[in-house]
């Protein structure tokens, strides 16, 4: 097989801002897998759980330079194998994710049949997906979700929290929030952003004001406190930045509701579908996520989207300029479409800075 890498660059319509820090534009990786005529695509972001550990877009195309002279000597059918090289390259998780992705699109192209349906999925059961608002005063706040409303029938919102200006600003975004849409169905996101003390009390004020859930409350490395938590709050804990993998989710099931899956973390749809399986197993509810991640990595989660109780797929819809069209947006479902593989096309304008469309 033969494989081509090439970088595009995705700016956000609004800058994200979470408790690590905030994001505007991100170079992703498209990488494209052919064999037989066929090709395959799939996508790699730049991501992180601890700013320190990010790998920029520069590293992760160099950890491609390594690779492809070796994958080339591989065929698509060969998925055992192939996972095996890149298990024993410890490469990261995005670059793995992309190739995975590219071997799912180029078989169901193969067989000439969407992913969901090949896996024999039903599309009717995907959950709406939610849409997130960044940590910023609550005027601007007010401002993302009429911007919002204008894209999603009866949104779900995800709101950022973690401010670093402490917990009464994170009250006062979402008593914002809760203002302008009184009725809509809200649930938040600290990324790790609260100690202890503060994790206690903003799940008992958050089941005040009718929350859904609540998603990484604490750090990465404190999961130790996680089960006094589970047994104190009243809104259900999901976890994110301490998941990655199926691996991780045993030790963690006994002290939470639910875990967040997200491609670039698992390493490729391979692992998603293993973790998914995991995840019920230990009757854990399952949640789809995303980074910066354009079309294409999204519609390749939206395949799997009947197996999740909640979506939050929605960074596509907060770019500018994204190159990919693949799954739509359907009463806030996230649908994927009835072409084979992915079903993910360019859509990109040639005088674009990111790639030209093939």
């Amino acid at each position: 097989m033969h494989l081509v890498v090439e970088p595009f660059t995705v700016h956000k319509r609004f800058p994200l801002t979470i408790s690590r820090g905030t994001t505007s534009e991100t170079t992703n990786l498209w990488v494209i897998l052919s064999a037989e005529g066929i090709e395959g695509w799939g996508e790699a972001s730049p991501f992180s759980v601890v700013q320190e550990e990010l790998l920029t877009t520069e590293q992760l195309l160099q950890q491609f330079q390594t690779l492809i002279p070796r994958l080339e000597s591989f065929h698509p059918w060969q998925r055992q194998a192939i996972e095996t090289f890149l298990c024993e390259a410890n490469v990261a998780p995005s670059v793995r994710a992309a190739i995975d992705t590219a071997l799912w699109d180029w078989l169901g192209k193969r067989l000439k049949l969407p992913l969901w349906q090949l896996w024999g999925l039903d599309r009717s059961r995907i959950p709406p997906t939610s849409v997130t608002i960044g940590i910023n005063s609550p005027e601007v706040v007010q401002e993302r979700i009429n911007h919002w409303q204008t894209i999603v029938e009866n949104p779900i919102f995800k709101l950022k929290l973690g401010n670093k200006a402490g917990i009464e600003a994170d009250k006062a975004m979402l008593l914002a929030v809760r203002q302008a849409v009184p009725h809509a169905t809200l649930t938040v996101d600290a990324n790790g952003g609260w100690n202890w003390a503060e994790a206690i009390e903003m799940s008992e004020w958050l089941w005040q004001q009718k929350v859904k859930y609540i998603e990484q409350p604490l750090p990465v490395g404190e999961e130790s406190h996680l089960a006094e938590l589970y047994e104190r709050s009243p809104l259900p804990i999901f976890v994110d930045e301490s998941c990655f993998t199926s691996q991780d989710i045993p030790q963690l099931a006994p002290y939470i509701h639910g875990i967040n899956l997200k491609l670039m973390k698992a390493g490729g749809l391979s692992e998603i579908r293993r973790a998914i399986a995991t995840a019920q197993a230990c009757h854990l509810q399952i949640m789809f996520g995303c980074y910066s991640d354009s079309s294409l990595a999204n519609t390749a989660m939206s395949h799997l989207a009947p197996l999740a109780d909640y979506l939050d797929l929605d960074s596509h819809l907060n770019l500018t300029n994204d190159p990919f069209a693949g799954a739509s947006l359907e009463k806030g479902q996230l649908m994927p479409n009835h072409l084979p593989g992915l079903g993910v096309k360019c859509v990109l304008n040639p005088e674009d800075e990111n790639p030209s469309c093939r």
